[in-house]
């Protein structure tokens, strides 16, 4: 019988030889990443303009004719997101309409000296609004561009004419999801995720996440065309990130002053939505600004504006009429609706 003495190809790998294969997987990670990156943004170059505000470089879409309607775009998405809508489509036949890349989202700049807060990111906004001689617009912010939509309006009241939102967070609330999702934020760790493993799980999760968005509704065809590596860009990721981490404490703080808002406001939520408790906030919210529009509709998610995008600029109208001298300033009755997505 003779013994058999391990080799040293049979011993179980050291930490040196554990580290190397880490390292290894990340650079290959990271590789993949900026490869997809290339590629995602030379299939789906800026479509719009840009203004440079303070040294931040915005891009957005100018679009039709009419009375300025500016549009704030969501966490983790950029302006296509109207566009894939329809809302752009039906709100240019009788508006001009301004929809923005937010900071840090699609093409446009998030500088990382700045706190890129709602109320900050009001600020850029309303100055790039009147650097491209944009005066008294309505502003239609969704999901966590309601929170900009609601900054620009307590800080510029002046300026900006009525506000629609669409499935907004107002209040703050526990979010168990909150430190998972704003990982990538945290300086160093959060920076290496981003550019290695974080768009790989954000890829395989993307079916996931896009089905909660729209539940209890089925995901629209269209929205499929959104290039989903435009959102899982390292930069983008961040930004995303970033946001999270500053909702809930964003939410406390503005929900403070909502007392100040004078002008006409439309509340837009869907009773299935998964992201954020429709009661708790956009309900919430109708009661406590007595001229506001509550329009609930039925079986739609946290992207009610697909449903139909029409019926979304329809309480933009309503906000206009409500502009005109005379007009009657009684507050708007709940309205519910059924919605069918195609």
């Amino acid at each position: 019988m003779h013994s058999v003495i391990p080799t040293h190809s049979s011993r179980a790998p050291t930490g040196l030889q554990t580290a190397g294969l880490v390292a290894a997987a990340l650079a290959a990670s990271l590789l993949y990443v900026q490869a997809r990156q290339r590629r995602a943004e030379s299939q789906n170059p800026p479509q719009g303009k840009f203004v440079d505000v303070d040294g931040v470089r915005l891009h957005y879409r100018d679009l039709g004719e009419g009375q300025p309607l500016v549009l704030l775009h969501g966490n983790g998405l950029f302006a296509t997101d109207f566009e894939l809508s329809g809302l752009i489509d039906n709100a240019t036949k009788h508006h001009r309409v301004i929809a923005f890349d937010r900071p840090g989202f699609g093409y446009s700049e998030r500088p990382g000296h700045t706190s890129w807060t709602p109320e900050a990111q009001a600020r850029l906004l309303y100055k790039a609004l009147h650097q491209i001689g944009v005066e008294r617009p309505i502003v239609l912010g969704h999901s966590w561009g309601t929170l900009v939509a609601l900054a620009m309006a307590l800080d510029f009241p002046r300026y900006v004419r009525g506000v629609t939102l669409v499935s907004g967070y107002y209040y703050p609330s526990l979010r168990p999801d909150v430190p998972l999702m704003a990982a990538p934020a945290i300086p160093g760790l959060g920076h290496l995720l981003r550019y290695t493993l974080a768009p790989l799980l954000g890829r395989m999760m993307w079916p996931l996440l896009v089905r909660r968005m729209f539940a209890p509704a089925p995901v629209p065809e269209r929205f499929g065309q959104l290039p989903k590596w435009m959102s899982l860009r390292p930069s983008q990721l961040g930004a995303s990130a970033a946001e999270t981490a500053m909702m809930i404490p964003a939410a406390r703080r503005l929900s403070q002053r909502y007392g100040e808002l004078t002008m006409p406001l439309a509340v837009i939520a869907g009773n299935g939505d998964r992201i954020v408790d429709s009661e708790h906030n956009a309900l919430r919210l109708h009661q406590e600004i007595e001229h506001s529009e509550l329009i609930v509709e039925t079986g739609a998610g946290h992207m009610p504006h697909y449903a139909d995008p029409a019926r979304v600029l329809d309480a933009v109208a309503r906000i206009e009429a409500a502009l005109v001298p005379g007009a009657p300033s009684t507050r708007p009755a709940t309205m519910a609706h059924s919605t069918t997505l195609h």
